[in-house]
């Protein structure tokens, strides 16, 4: 009988009988996975917008030596001639999908006293909205040039004052009136502003200004070949940089919020293991003597480490499931961090690769949590487990 395991449904009548230490346990392991799923759902959320945003045939143009948008300028006429290169993709128009951009930084406050951050505002032309992800307009219309307008997306309009559709963003004592609401697919265009590429040059006293150059390649090939054209060329002698690798070295640079995430969970994961001991030795103490009649049955020493390993782990399955679930009403819920020297918006996501992440999170507790209770049952000695009362 020795190989004999003990049914489970011993373990489940035993946390039935102990129901308060059982559910105090599932509720503060449930907390624990709660907590580090939302760190989990957070860097995912932010790591989809920075990748969706990146195309495989896209190309930023920049300033030879800029790191990014913000510091990069081009000369106006060299950046027009971008569009006249081979290798290019038409829209259904026909046009060259090759958009002359300007991006600006303001400082603008937030909704609801939550201080000043860095706004980046985008003046570009109307082919660049096809060089985004899904673009469409779902609320209000779109902007027309000429005329001092603005679209944003809904994230934006609820964190920053003067974003909402009716009101107006002053740019250097120039007002813009925000007439529509965008989406593209959660990238980070939805942490812009967009505006017209003349309008927003005027209103900055700067009408030929270039920040970039952003194009759409035939193909890989064609991509390649006018990144290097556009890097070698004596005419150009810019830097070309696939949209791909641009938003992932932006995605480097925002790692600190996953290994923040990662340094809270682990914290909360060792209290969390101090708690399902605890609960396991607790068992041990008050179970001595079942115990020790298992052992005088016939049970191994190997089945009893095993029904204890199995009832922690049990314990911190329920509370791990409790918390994958308490996370489903933040799934798609807006928020914002510092991304380099602006706020990008993003939304919590919690797919089946978090919530797993959550679940093995749990058992993983349990397994750590129960191991020293579950040997220190096995070492009971018969005789002795017998006699406690």
């Amino acid at each position: 009988m020795g190989c004999v395991m003990i049914p489970a449904k011993y373990n489940v009548r035993n946390l039935r009988v102990r129901w308060m230490t059982t559910l105090m346990t599932v509720l503060s392991t449930g907390l624990v996975v709660w907590a580090s799923v939302l760190c989990f759902g957070l860097t995912d959320g932010l790591r989809y917008a920075l990748q969706v945003t990146g195309h495989e045939l896209d190309l930023i143009v920049l300033r030879k030596g800029s790191a990014d948008e913000i510091g990069s300028g081009l000369e106006q006429k060299v950046a027009r001639e971008v569009s006249t290169l081979s290798g290019i993709a038409k829209d259904g128009e026909g046009r060259p999908m090759c958009s002359v951009e300007f991006v600006t930084i303001l400082t603008k406050p937030r909704r609801n006293n939550g201080g000043t951050v860095n706004l980046i505002v985008r003046g570009l032309e109307d082919v660049g909205r096809e060089l985004r992800p899904d673009f469409r307009i779902v609320e209000g219309r779109d902007l027309e040039p000429g005329k001092f307008e603005a679209i944003t997306s809904r994230s934006m309009a609820a964190r920053f004052e003067n974003l909402a559709i009716g009101e107006k963003l002053e740019v250097n004592r120039q007002f813009f009136e925000v007439v529509g609401y965008f989406e593209a697919s959660g990238s980070a265009a939805e942490s812009e502003v967009w505006t017209d590429l003349r309008d927003l040059g005027l209103a900055r006293k700067s009408p030929a200004a270039v920040s970039s150059v952003c194009l759409r390649a035939e193909s890989g090939g064609q991509r390649d070949d006018l990144q290097r054209l556009l890097q070698d060329d004596k005419r150009f002698q810019m830097k070309a940089i696939s949209e791909k690798q641009y938003f992932e070295d932006q995605m480097n640079q925002s790692n600190a919020i996953q290994y923040i995430g990662y340094i809270i969970a682990g914290f909360l994961i060792f209290g969390a293991m101090f708690a399902a001991a605890n609960t396991m030795f607790a068992a041990v103490a008050s179970r001595a003597r079942e115990i020790g009649t298992l052992r005088a049955l016939g049970f191994s020493r190997s089945a009893i480490l095993s029904s204890f390993l199995f009832e922690a782990i049990l314990l911190c399955l329920l509370g791990g499931l409790l918390g994958c679930v308490a996370t489903l009403p933040f799934n798609g819920l807006s928020t914002g961090t510092i991304n380099q020297f602006s706020e990008i918006t993003f939304s919590f996501r919690f797919g089946p690769r978090v919530l797993a992440q959550g679940v093995l999170l749990a058992v993983s507790m349990g397994l750590l949590g129960g191991i020293l209770p579950a040997i220190r049952a096995v070492r009971l000695n018969i005789v002795t487990a017998l006699r406690e009362r």
